[in-house]
């Protein structure tokens, strides 16, 4: 960054200037940063003993056997011993960077022995050939100049015998790599690698540098402010990066994406010395992100490799308030278990349980798994597909196999039937947890021996038994994509490319029960779970207040406006293929059926109630007309009909004013001839209400007003 330049600067110059302060630098927690530039920029200057042995060990693993015909240079026997213990992180990723060069330049560096004479040598054993062609490599990466010697490091001895002897033949050696250049034509020795190597090697140093904010530790708006304090840009896309830009990945709402040249610069920053970012492959949060999302409140999840710590502290910042426990298998020595607590500790995770036992191993009605809903399942796999194999190795304990594998470009079939055999017994085996609901299936790997096939074999196996619901492929979801629309794949695939490593994942879920209703809690303790009803039982209340007080029937969270945001939620969540439509909708149908019985029920009381009401409220009216004539008693039935079927047609309650008109009829006093008019009443008034216990009340007491006597006597006339 702008404000870091100087200071490399200053530290350049004091390490040209006085060696001697380097090798009096510690590890401690305040200078681990100031220690890591340092070791870089004198890492020409050759490395410690150790260092070259470990890689000599690793070489022999993975070097490249040829035919017995054209075998010149002899490696002993395939026994390798096991490697020194490694002081720190660094000193482990440089011994598997110097076998990993000393591999893909092995036929030129055996050309440069051999035409210089140095090999064969009576005096050097095929048993140190490794350590003779490692430390060949790293001598013309100086230059052929004299390496350094720490004061405080332990010599080995063979390492110090191989060192003179190719030493005592430096100009021997840079003659012969002259040859060699000439004769093919290289500029640089890196010109002289195969071109699938090098577009290899072209596409991992452009790849882009993947973190995760671990959330324990600081927030995203405050890494937003950090890092523009330390003069970063935020862009949209990868393909708007400049110098010091970074953007968010389209996937993970909590990984940041930043450009590949400023990999030691990031790894020199507070923030990623706090642990506060945390450098890891894309894949890895993908798989991590698709099975958070199938967690309900309270669901536990099986991890069912130990695989990168990185992964599983990711996990635990994810499920942070989801009150969830993730158990992680394998984890066999107490040593490892040390390790994984104590990074987990510095990290902030807590809600961790470690078992020693295999994922195999384990039982599917082991008591205490039986919260567990989600199975996370990372199995070991070709990793064709990563991007840099130094890092996917170190991070998730991979085979360093796969550094020859990546150099030859392809994985011989009895490795990848091996490999592919084992994960689909161990996705088998996830397929008998019947508590389960959901398995999340990732591999770096780009043979579909490794991806579809085995998922398909899987589902086709049957091992669910009938007592439990098959299992069937969804797409997966991530956090940024839930508001978008739903994918119609099945499969997530990323091929290898300049801006992301390879990628498959595939979600393995339980069908729903056709016979059954889908309960409504759970809708809605999936939605709480996922906070999508905070906003909507905020709006509900406001429309609450706008509504009227007199409603027949209360209202509750499972009806109108949340019917939509719960089915959008699922349809999101959890399903993309028919059947999964269908389940939703007849979630949705539920609820609405059920708000349809509550409103027939309350109509089924409101019709009990109007008979009461034209039984005596009306008939009082009716004792002052006992008087009528039949044409007026006839009026009056033929008003309450229609008032009745009107009352029984009417499905929506809302108040209503029922006016009933003065009745005009002529009668005979019996004191004389003149006509006058009877005097009768109306009422209005609400129709049955429904009261504070919920129960229907009856219309209040009419309302008596004298009409106006007309003042002709005989309006008909």
């Amino acid at each position: 960054m702008p404000g870091s330049k100087s200071n490399l600067v200053s530290l350049h110059e004091d390490v040209i200037n006085d060696t001697s302060d380097v090798s009096e630098m510690k590890i401690s927690d305040e200078k681990g940063s100031v220690e890591k530039r340092t070791m870089t920029l004198i890492e020409k200057n050759g490395y410690h003993d150790f260092v070259y042995m470990n890689a000599a060990k690793i070489f022999q693993g993975i070097h490249t056997e040829k035919r017995k015909d054209r075998i010149l240079v002899r490696y002993g026997d395939d026994s390798v011993s096991p490697t020194l213990p490694f002081k720190d992180e660094y000193s482990q990723r440089v011994s598997y960077e110097l076998a990993f060069n000393a591999l893909k330049y092995q036929d030129l560096l055996e050309e440069i022995l051999l035409d210089s004479c140095v090999y064969p040598c009576q005096s050097i054993p095929d048993e140190l050939t490794s350590l003779l062609v490692v430390m060949l490599y790293d001598l013309q990466d100086r230059k052929f100049q004299a390496r350094e010697i720490f004061d405080e490091e332990e010599p080995v001895a063979e390492v110090q015998k191989v060192e003179c002897y190719l030493y005592s033949f430096r100009t021997k050696l840079a003659a012969a790599l002259a040859r060699c250049r000439i004769k093919h034509d290289a500029l640089s020795i890196e010109c002289i690698l195969p071109e699938t190597i090098r577009r290899q090697e072209q596409r991992a140093s452009a790849l882009p540098l993947c973190v995760w904010a671990n959330t324990f530790k600081i927030s995203l708006q405050d890494v937003f402010r950090d890092l523009k304090k330390k003069g970063f840009t935020r862009v949209q896309t990868v393909s708007d990066f400049d110098r010091y830009t970074y953007c968010m990945d389209q996937h993970c709402n909590d990984v940041l994406v930043f450009p590949s040249s400023l990999k030691e610069e990031l790894l020199n920053l507070d923030l990623f010395a706090d642990c506060k970012l945390v450098l890891q492959d894309k894949s890895r949060s993908l798989a991590v992100h698709s099975a958070q999302a199938l967690l309900n409140t309270g669901d536990d999840i099986i991890v069912a490799h130990v695989g990168s710590h990185l992964t599983i502290a990711h996990m635990s910042v994810l499920t942070n308030h989801s009150l969830s426990k993730i158990f992680v298998c394998g984890v066999k020595s107490s040593a490892k278990a040390a390790e994984l607590r104590n990074l987990l500790s510095h990290m902030g995770c807590q809600n961790i349980q470690l078992l020693h036992e295999d994922f195999t191993e384990i039982g599917p009605t082991d008591p205490k798994l039986q919260k567990a809903k989600v199975i996370l399942l990372l199995p070991q796999c070709s990793g064709l597909g990563v991007g840099n194999p130094i890092d996917f190795i170190l991070n998730e304990h991979g085979d360093a196999g796969l550094l020859r594998d990546l150099f030859q470009g392809s994985v011989s079939e009895d490795k990848l039937s091996i490999l592919a055999e084992r994960q689909l017994n161990e996705l088998i085996h996830a397929m008998k947890f019947n508590k389960v609901q959901t398995i999340v299936y990732c591999t770096c790997s780009v043979y579909p021996e490794e991806n579809e096939l085995v998922v398909k074999k899987a589902l086709e196996s049957g091992v669910e038994g009938n007592e439990v619901q098959p299992y069937r492929l969804i797409p997966p979801v991530f956090s940024t994509c839930s508001k978008s629309k739903a994918s119609t794949e099945f499969f997530f695939k990323m091929e290898p490319s300049e801006i992301s490593s390879g990628c498959f994942l595939a979600l393995l879920a339980r069908e729903e029960d056709s016979s059954e209703n889908v309960p409504v809690k759970d809708i809605l303790a999936r939605a709480a779970a996922k906070g999508l009803l905070d906003s909507i039982v905020e709006k509900s209340k406001e429309e609450e207040k706008k509504r009227p007080k007199v409603t027949p029937c209360r209202s509750n969270i499972t009806g109108g406006g949340l019917e939509p945001k719960i089915a959008e939620f699922l349809h999101h969540q959890t399903v993309s293929n028919t059947k999964a439509e269908v389940s939703v909708s007849k979630a949705v149908s539920n609820i609405q059926k059920k708000n349809e019985n509550q409103t027939n029920r309350c109509v089924q009381l409101k019709k009990l109630t109007i008979n009461p009401i034209l039984d005596t409220a009306l008939p009082r009216v009716l004792k002052h007309t006992s008087h009528l004539s039949p044409m007026g008693k006839a009026y009056e039935r033929q008003t309450l009909a229609r008032k009745a079927r009107a009352e029984r047609k009417r499905v929506v309650l809302k108040p209503v004013e029922i006016v009933f008109p003065p009745v005009i009829t002529p009668y005979v006093s019996s004191r004389g001839n003149k006509p006058r008019t009877s005097t009768h009443w109306y009422f209005h008034g609400w129709t049955g209400g429904e009261g504070l216990s919920g129960r229907i009340l009856p219309p209040p007491l009419p309302k008596l007003v004298k009409p106006t006597v007309l003042s002709h006597p005989r309006p008909w006339l």
